[in-house]
């Protein structure tokens, strides 16, 4: 009897150590869950204090004082500036295509291939130092994604005479683009204010000269093409791209 007694209250002291351990993990459950709360509350309130100052820095930043006039170049010559840039896009995706037919192994003209491949790379480097002016003007602080878009270019069955002659046509309105992308940029009033002389200087002393030369090589190459073509037929277009 004494010992079941024994038993009985060795079990209760135990039951009582257990359940006192157990209010004591629980007590220190709470307590970690509550610091946890605490921790998250304070980075969630660093948070938010970070972006408030971050938000109220941004909305208090200013343009430096010194840059007031800057960038100077007028609108009009600007926009003109944009257009010509996709005009130059285009020509040079026109001669991409035209590059790709001379390739076909159905056609197989090499020497056209070549030399379109070339006329694209041109005028695609044109658009690009046109981009680098406006940059190094302060023009393109805005956006950029209005700058260039992808052209829609003619594909065509192009025998190589049809070819070079759609390309001077093509060389002769990016010239005169060129002609009125100048005169825009001289402006209008007589005090010369509105005069953009750097660029002017620029697109009449690189521009200008590129294309026109351009223009003269082209003119020469068809007049050749049709003499050979001519004397020969077919073979005298297949000597010329042999040549080129």
């Amino acid at each position: 009897m004494m010992k079941l007694s024994a038993s009985i209250c060795l079990l209760v002291v135990l039951a009582v150590a257990n359940q006192a351990q157990a209010d004591s993990l629980k007590s220190s459950q709470s307590s970690v869950v509550q610091e946890l709360k605490k921790q998250k509350g304070n980075e969630i309130k660093s948070t938010n204090q970070m972006q408030d100052s971050t938000s109220l820095s941004t909305c208090s930043i200013r343009s430096n004082a010194v840059f007031k006039g800057w960038p100077d170049m007028k609108r009009p010559c600007v926009e003109a500036m944009r257009n010509q840039i996709q005009k130059e896009i285009f020509a040079s995706t026109q001669y991409l295509a035209m590059a790709a037919h001379f390739a076909t192994d159905t056609v197989n003209r090499p020497g056209f291939a070549e030399h379109f491949i070339k006329a694209a790379k041109e005028e695609r480097e044109h658009g690009s130092k046109l981009v680098e002016y406006l940059s190094m003007r302060g023009q393109l602080t805005d956006t950029v994604k209005n700058l260039i878009s992808v052209p829609t270019v003619a594909v065509e069955k192009w025998s190589g005479l049809s070819a070079l002659e759609a390309a001077f046509k093509l060389e002769t309105e990016v010239t005169n683009s060129i002609r009125a992308l100048i005169k825009t940029c001289e402006g209008t009033a007589k005090s010369g204010e509105d005069n953009d002389y750097h660029l002017v200087d620029y697109l009449t002393g690189v521009y200008l000269e590129e294309q026109l030369t351009g223009q003269r090589e082209l003119a020469g190459q068809i007049t050749t093409l049709e003499k050979m073509m001519s004397a020969h037929g077919e073979l005298g277009e297949f000597l010329f791209d042999k040549n080129m």
